[in-house]
């Protein structure tokens, strides 16, 4: 893996760390959603455990991606970690709007990826 896609798994999990905690605390479910990202992106009890201190730093906050691609992977990720505790807090609506507002993202097109990203939880 180079420098770079490392660095770029590393900002995805730290993100998803971010909106874990977004609603002030860190369910079971959200754990094992960001725990099993980790695994899937290649990464390690280190690099969570950096994301973990990240995600509760004063200095936490989403680190949005350029390619759109990278958008989209971030934004489905984002309504995944949401999900997972089975509750939509408000401050993780106002985040992943706000998230989805600086990364240009149609309306329809955000639409899109949360039906398809919850029809896809739901089976």
């Amino acid at each position: 893996m180079s420098e770079k896609e490392l660095s770029e798994r590393v900002r995805q999990l730290r993100n998803l760390v971010v909106m874990a905690f977004a609603d002030g605390s860190l369910g079971e479910r959200e754990v094992d959603y960001v725990a099993k990202r980790c695994h899937e992106l290649g990464l390690g009890e280190s690099e969570l455990s950096h994301a973990i201190r990240f995600g509760l730093g004063d200095d936490a906050a989403l680190e949005l991606p350029v390619a759109p691609d990278s958008r989209e992977e971030l934004l489905v990720d984002l309504i995944k970690v949401m999900a997972a505790d089975g509750v939509l807090d408000e401050n993780e609506k106002r985040l992943f709007a706000l998230a989805a507002a600086k990364m240009e993202v149609s309306t329809e097109r955000l639409n899109q990826l949360v039906d398809e990203t919850l029809k896809t939880l739901d089976q």
